[in-house]
């Protein structure tokens, strides 16, 4: 797209026709265009009539959406008689004939245009069906122009064509036509449905003269098609079979291929260009066999368990008893769902080389497609703009052609300390794309480069290195300096709103009601780096929003971006990063490509998902924010079923897949059948059969997924590069059911039918940017598929799972790419308070979904998910419902030492064997996951400790919080109170802030902490023969303590001096060396008690 808007800020409401481009150039001048606003029909694109009272014709006098008379009367002549914005019937205007429906009116007689309809034929709805889509693609194209400088495309006439050309019928003759010679047949549309732009045609089943097509127009204005796509289809088809031809004979014909044939980028590439840009590489036999044998041993132990469990029960203690059999049960199934999506775990391998050779080309344009990077921020207070301008920066130094990559910065806060920061970040760019490209250095994050404690100067023989290391450094210590500025400035919001530096009121000074807002900072034909190379493009977005309108968070900022992306770029491939995650391996985006563009297995690859990497916490990990064990053990299991969970970011998106298509399937084989055999033979008679009956069931099933209308191979789909693939959007869906499912945008529409992304030929940057205004609009979702089928996926704050959910569903399979330098790397909370927070909303989102229609445990059977992937996703919405099993196993040590009870009887031999057999079992399995995963045991050990913190206290509130929400419609936040904190590193780790959920684990502490000594002194009191079953109370009680130790550390702060442990150890000693000190009083006569005369006469 041609970036000419460079410097202006395009604010509008679609719903409000509205337009407006705010120049904000170095002179301060302020420019105010309004667009669209009433003097033209938002219909054909002609001008509105003057009526004799020298006004404007208004069609609806609800909202005066701009509509000309010839289209407000055959809207009620032909339509559903109702003013495409605001839906209100179309009241009869004086000087417009009646139609059925209209009231009497007692304001003015008009008896000579009442009953008039002769003169409605003046407007032919060939006409205006055809005005449509032209005169949103080729806005500022055509030849005329009306009086307010918006261009309109030109009629057609049909008798000024040349009769040389053929023309084009999709098989329909025409009398009218000479055999030798085609017409386009413009396809019915319905007509009764609720849309901004209705089509114009009043049945299905009208049947409409051929319309003849001029090959030296736009296609655009015609919709479809080209002119003799038979003959190119044939030709196309030859040309890959001899190519083919070539390939697979190449040794026979003496290497006589002609050189240029040989090149042709159609031709696959020889030798190392042609192998896999990926391969799998299994987990050693060595490791995963016995690792396996050890979950199928102590799947049988756990059988062994539960028989001995549950028929030896305590009879004394029957209550604890059942309540434990049932947590253990409980424990026992989790256990099941989240072990074996592990069975197969894999890792992949890339080839950036090849990718390469495939791909680039030497003195020919790069080859490898698009990717368009969306980066989402709200609240620039609680996400600092400068953690925000590292991340873009990051993705403007990316390894990449600049020409494929555009990066999209949503604002759902729309606050202008973003916009500014934004622009501050922009003319950084300017110096630390070409800085980063030069020298080749990583990460491409100016802030975490620069604090790396590294020796620069190891490998940097360039001379110039370090005297412009030093220069960028300081120039990033000025960008920080204004940056933070703006920070300080936006702290104290002026009483009128903010200003723009022209003088421009910001449009979004109100959060909750703004027009949507589109600045393009970067492009191809805009600003250039230092060394006048070009930059990737970089376009701010804020999306509208109004009172009334339900925008679903971060799920519909993404949905945003995917709308307004299309209509810019549209580039095939999406990368989806938080805002605080920046891209820390240049290549990042090279090695999701080897996945997405492998020509073998690449067009089944919904989405490729990296790992999460964090700078910034603490070397010890105390609350386990790395989450090592999920993203290095549990993710490498999924790769190997049917892919990774979606964890929403650091995701490598194919388009086609977020807009609800099935998967490809591919065709399978004849079976093999055998000539030797009579027909009527059972065994190949049954064969045949049976094999008939599965295809007709393919058939109806495939019949009842996807309806399919008249064959129409656009232009799109026989360009080179994207000839001969057979894809269902082909077989096009009437258009009502495109908008039904993408909204009404013809420009959107258009885009989704490229596979392999690009805009359509000829479209302006006006057209482009007023059509992404609308894209944007708060009403464009309403009564669409978006949210539901279509992009990320509403119900629930954790919509990433969801997303990834319904892919899987349609077939789909996701990729876990691990590089060996870790491609992003963001920030995480690392106090336990905010740590808590964050799995709270996690967890929050599980529980809903639960409660969905797209809960994993009954939605998508029959559909393209696996099994055991169906396990993991089950698992990832029903472990909050752990919690409260979890929460009563961790008290029942308590109340079994304050009672003197116990969950187990007397143990035998056998059981003895049995507990020994269950808890070796349990670490076997373990310490073989943490050898094939790379997972230390520090870390492993934190996330067992974090598993029951965050499942007594954030699980559980969650669901409290869930069903609160679902049941009753309450919704509840939970307050965080700062108390105070530390200054120095990793200060933030010591701050302590008093918040609910950490009551439920400070309660189980204090309860098992008053039990160990409650035992002990009952043990002291009660002699020797008490210490033995107070060994067991004992052993799960301490179990409990110490999962909760990093719990309790984090209760007590920062201790310079006297570490918590002392301090746990220190309370638990003296208690018990107190009472034993009651027990063993030398003071005391062991005779009994010695009375002494106290002297006193009492009398």
């Amino acid at each position: 797209m041609d970036t000419t808007a460079k410097g202006r800020l395009i604010a509008g409401s679609h719903n409000r026709n509205e337009f407006v481009l705010i120049n904000a150039d170095e002179i301060g001048r302020v420019t105010s265009v309004k667009e669209l606003s009433g003097q033209i029909c938002q219909i054909c694109g002609d001008e509105i009539e003057i009526t004799v009272d020298g006004e404007p014709f208004v069609a609806c006098n609800e909202c005066a959406f701009p509509v000309c008379r010839p289209c407000y009367e055959y809207e009620r002549r032909e339509g559903n008689q109702a003013c495409p914005q605001c839906k209100t019937r179309y009241k009869r205007i004086k000087g417009s004939p009646r139609v059925d429906g209209d009231e009497e009116e007692e304001g003015f007689d008009d008896l000579d245009n009442e009953f008039d309809y002769t003169g409605n034929e003046r407007r032919d709805p060939h006409n205006v069906a055809e005005a449509m889509l032209s005169n949103r693609l080729n806005y500022g194209r055509g030849a005329q122009t009306n009086a307010s400088g918006v261009t309109t495309p030109s009629e057609m006439d049909s008798s000024s064509l040349n009769p040389d050309i053929p023309l084009l019928t999709y098989g329909q003759e025409d009398d009218a036509i000479s055999a030798d010679k085609h017409a386009l047949i413009i396809p019915p549309f319905m007509s009764r449905a609720k849309r901004v732009h209705p089509m114009p045609f009043t049945d299905s089943s009208m049947s409409l003269p051929p319309r003849p097509m001029d090959p030296k127009k736009d296609l655009a204005v015609y919709g479809y098609g080209t002119v003799a796509w038979k003959e190119r289809m044939e030709e196309w088809k030859k040309r890959q079979n001899d190519k083919l031809q070539v390939v697979k004979h190449q040794g026979e014909d003496g290497g006589n291929n002609d050189g240029n044939e040989l090149d042709d980028p159609d031709l696959p590439k020889m030798d190392e260009g042609r192998q896999p840009l990926s391969r799998k590489l299994p987990i050693p036999s060595s490791k995963i066999n016995p690792y396996r044998m050890v979950i199928l041993l102590r799947l049988a132990v756990l059988g062994l368990f539960f028989h001995y469990r549950i028929l030896h029960p305590v009879n004394d203690a029957y209550g604890l008893w059942l309540t434990s059999i049932i947590c253990e049960i409980w424990f026992a199934v989790s256990w099941i769902f989240d072990q074996f999506p592990k069975w197969s775990p894999i890792v992949r391998e890339t080839y950036l080389d090849r990718l390469s050779l495939r791909y680039e080309k030497e003195g020919k344009p790069s080859e490898l497609a698009p990717i368009d990077v969306f980066v989402s921020t709200v609240d620039p207070l609680k996400e600092p703009p400068l953690i925000t301008a590292n991340t873009v920066l990051s993705i403007l130094a990316v390894d990449y052609p600049v020409d494929k990559v555009a990066c999209y910065v949503s604002d759902d806060g729309a606050a202008m300390l973003t916009f500014e920061g934004l622009s501050e970040t922009s003319e950084f760019a300017r110096k630390w794309v070409p800085f980063c490209k030069k020298f080749n250095i990583e990460p491409r994050a100016p802030e975490w480069y620069f604090a790396e404690k590294v020796d620069y100067l190891k490998d940097k023989v360039h001379p110039t290195f370090v005297r412009e290391r030093r220069a960028m450094k300081r120039e990033y210590e000025e960008f920080k300096i204004r940056i933070n500025g703006l920070v300080a400035m936006a702290q104290k919001v002026p009483e009128e709103g903010w200003t723009m530096q022209d003088g421009t009121p910001w449009p979004g000074n109100n959060v909750r009601d703004h027009p949507g807002m589109i600045q393009v900072f970067l492009g191809h034909n805009g600003v250039l780096d230092i060394e006048g190379n070009e930059l990737p493009r970089l376009v701010y977005v804020s999306r509208e929003k109004r009172p009334g309108f339900e925008h679903h968070k971060k799920a519909g900022a993404m949905n945003a971006l995917v709308r307004v992306s299309a209509v810019i770029s549209n580039a095939p491939y999406l990368l989806n990063v938080d805002c605080d995650h920046y891209i820390n391996n240049s290549k990042a985006l090279r090695e999701s490509m080897c996945f997405m563009m492998d020509p073998t297995s690449g067009k089944k690859i919904c989405y490729v998902q990296f790992p999460q990497r964090f700078d910034g916490i603490d070397r010890h990990d105390r609350y386990s924010n790395r989450n090592v064990v999920f993203f290095d053990i549990n993710m490498k299991g999924l790769d190997g079923i049917q892919g990774p969970i979606y964890v929403g970011t650091g995701c490598v998106f194919r388009r086609q897949a977020l807009y609800g298509y099935d998967a490809p399937t591919k065709k399978k084989p004849p079976g093999k059948t055998c000539n030797c055999w009579p027909k009527w033979c059972c065994c190949c008679f049954g064969s045949r059969k049976k094999t008939k009956k599965g295809k007709t069931k393919e058939k109806k099933k495939t019949s009842k997924s996807r309806e399919a209308s008249t064959q129409i191979h656009a232009l799109e789909n026989i360009e080179e590069g994207i000839e001969g693939i057979e894809s269902d959007k082909t077989s096009l869906m009437p258009q009502i059911k495109f908008e039904k499912k993408f909204g009404q945008s013809p420009v959107f529409i258009a885009s989704t039918l490229l596979e392999e992304g690009g805009i359509p030929p000829g479209a302006t940057s006006a057209s482009l940017l007023k059509e992404a205004i609308h894209v944007i609009s708060c009403g464009y979702e309403d009564k669409t598929d978006w949210g539901k089928e279509v992009g990320w996926i509403y119900g629930s704050v954790t919509e990433d799972i969801l997303t990834g959910f319904k892919m899987h569903c349609h077939g789909w399979r996701s990729v876990y790419c691990i590089p060996k330098r870790a491609a992003f790397k963001g920030s995480a909370p690392i106090n336990l308070s905010d740590r808590l927070n964050q799995v709270l909303r996690w967890a929050l989102g599980s529980v809903e979904i639960f409660f969905s229609r797209h809960c994993p445990i009954w939605y998508g059977y029959g559909c393209g998910l696996k099994p055991l992937e169906r396990f993991s996703y089950i698992n990832s919405v029903v472990y909050p419902w752990t919690s409260l099993p979890l929460i009563v196993y961790c008290t029942l040590p308590a109340i079994c030492l304050l009672t003197g009870k116990f969950i187990v009887p007397e143990i035998s031999n056998y059981a003895s064997i049995v507990f020994i057999s269950l808890f070796v079992s349990i670490a076997a399995t373990s310490v073989l996951e943490m050898q094939w995963g790379g997972v230390g045991i520090d870390d492993w050990w934190r996330n067992e400790q974090f598993w029951v913190i965050g499942g007594a206290s954030s699980h559980f509130f969650a669901l409290i919080q869930g069903l609160l929400k679902v049941l009753a419609g309450v919704n509840t936040a939970f307050t965080v109170t700062s108390k105070g904190g530390d200054d120095g590193e990793f200060s933030e780790l010591y701050l302590f802030k008093w918040t609910s959920l950490l009551i439920p684990p400070l309660t189980l502490l204090i309860m098992n902490m008053i039990g160990v000594v409650v035992g002990v002194a009952d043990a002291i009191n009660n002699g020797y023969e008490s210490w033995g079953p107070l060994f067991g109370r004992l052993f799960f009680s301490i179990w409990v303590i110490v999962h909760l130790y990093p719990f309790l550390k984090g209760m007590m702060g920062k201790q310079d001096k006297l570490p918590t442990i002392i301090v746990v150890w220190a309370i638990l000693l003296s208690s018990i060396l107190s009472l034993l000190w009651v027990r063993i009083n030398p003071f005391l006569s062991k005779s009994g008690i010695v009375l002494e005369i106290c002297g006193l006469d009492c009398e």
